[in-house]
């Protein structure tokens, strides 16, 4: 693994718009039909980004906008094949092209706990996306709310916890432990990843 691998060089100019925060709140409905809704703010209460994520589509890509008029593009998320075991995602900036890292799924091994590797740009393995608490008892239970986190080189950049709320599933994206090791992009495109997959198999239990 390499120390310095998915950590943002220099300045970038993402502090002043939708990617300069700490903390995000993320939600999206408890049922939505032909596509998952999530909508993603910031600390103040504003709206940063939106996606919708159809569930009909054969092979998994979707971007993620500003708002819901979906005219200004942020983030592309795009599946290598339309099916496999070991699923992997590649996560780009969507007005530059920018390749910000790949997410790929542990296939069988995330069927009791969803664990995600991280790798860079040259494919190493960097990191982990993964599941916590009781993942197996929320198999048979999914009331029951959902924590992850996200980890670098055996570091932890970030968590992502669910908020109870009645008729909407909200969660918090926090990044305060970051210190610039991440980019914030990525770590969002990793927050939503965990959070569609939850939603998936909610509709398919």
């Amino acid at each position: 693994m390499q120390p310095g691998a998915m950590v943002p060089a220099g300045e970038t100019g993402l502090a002043a718009g939708p990617f300069g925060h700490t903390r995000y709140i993320i939600k999206r409905p408890f049922f939505s039909f032909l596509g998952r809704k999530f909508h993603v703010y910031g600390p103040d209460g504003s709206l940063c980004m939106f996606v919708k994520h159809p569930v009909l589509r054969l092979k998994q890509e979707f971007t993620i906008y500003t708002d819901e008029s979906e005219s200004q593009p942020l983030i592309t998320i795009r599946a290598r094949k339309m099916v496999a075991i070991n699923m992997a995602m590649d996560v780009y900036d969507a007005n530059t092209n920018e390749h910000l890292g790949i997410i790929r799924s542990r296939g069988l091994k995330s069927v009791v706990r969803d664990t995600w590797d991280i790798l860079d740009q040259t494919e190493n393995p960097v990191g982990l996306l993964q599941e916590d608490g009781a993942a197996l008892l929320r198999r048979f239970l999914p009331i029951l709310p959902s924590k992850h986190h996200i980890e670098l080189n055996a570091q932890e950049v970030a968590t992502i916890r669910q908020i109870f709320r009645f008729f909407v599933k909200e969660f918090e994206l926090d990044l305060s432990s970051n210190q610039g090791r991440v980019d914030v992009r990525f770590a969002v495109a990793c927050a939503l990843l965990a959070l569609m997959a939850e939603s998936r198999r909610e509709q398919s239990s």
